[in-house]
């Protein structure tokens, strides 16, 4: 396979794989925290929570990329604040994480927020009455019940991640060995004269990617319902 893939196009892989488990695991414990708050609370602004959660999946990505802009760039609120302790996401692989994450972040929210309201509260209600905090109820009687759920959201997000292309160009441009991820790749291939077949092979390995994603979601997502079924 080495043969089958130019340099440029495995640092594009490399480069797409490490930005999605980077997304992904950044993503996460902020997933879970949001997905649990919006299954078990009610609050004053909660459909408030819920839209702004799920505007990366609404807003076209380019808006949501220069939002990152504004607020991570070097002149940005917040990017100007990174920058005094040296750290600078913009134009960066870190930015192209970021920016990958956030578009994943709903999906991954949905799914672990959907298999939190699968697990009947009365299990978590009957921990309580035994004196366990909130917290350990969580860690014994929720977060086991819901971690094929967890690893279903993680998948989704892995490949939405992946996938991530409109969001990523607009903060962090399209740098070969920088921020060139596999989408943007397949950008780059397709505006240079006899790019076609590296522009395939591409998108057949990010298809081969999101079908694996899929199916593996699926499969977990049949085993949150064969647990809480209690089959």
């Amino acid at each position: 396979m080495t043969g089958w893939l130019g340099p440029g196009e495995w640092q594009a892989l490399a480069l797409s794989l490490k930005v999605a488990f980077w997304a992904t695991l950044a993503a996460l414990p902020p997933g879970v925290l949001m997905a649990y708050v919006l299954a078990r609370f009610e609050f004053p602004g909660k459909q408030l929570v819920n839209g702004v959660v799920h505007l990366p999946l609404i807003l076209p990505p380019v808006v949501t990329g220069y939002l990152l802009l504004i607020a991570f760039g070097t002149k940005g609120p917040v990017g100007s604040l990174l920058q005094e302790i040296g750290i600078v996401v913009a134009f960066r692989w870190s930015g192209a994480a970021l920016a990958a994450g956030i578009m994943a972040f709903p999906l991954l929210v949905r799914a672990i927020r959907l298999s939190i309201e699968a697990v009947d509260p009365k299990l978590e209600q009957a921990a309580a009455t035994l004196g366990a905090s909130r917290l350990w109820v969580f860690a014994t009687v929720t977060l086991p019940l819901i971690l094929p759920g967890i690893l279903a959201g993680a998948v989704i997000a892995f490949a939405k991640a992946m996938g991530e292309f409109g969001a990523t160009i607009t903060f962090v441009s399209n740098i070969p060995g920088q921020t060139q991820t596999l989408p943007l790749a397949v950008y780059a291939f397709l505006q240079v004269p006899g790019g076609e077949n590296a522009a395939l092979r591409l998108v057949l390995i990010s298809v081969a990617v999101a079908m694996g994603a899929l199916v593996l979601s699926e499969v977990l997502a049949r085993r949150i319902a064969r647990r809480v079924a209690g089959t």
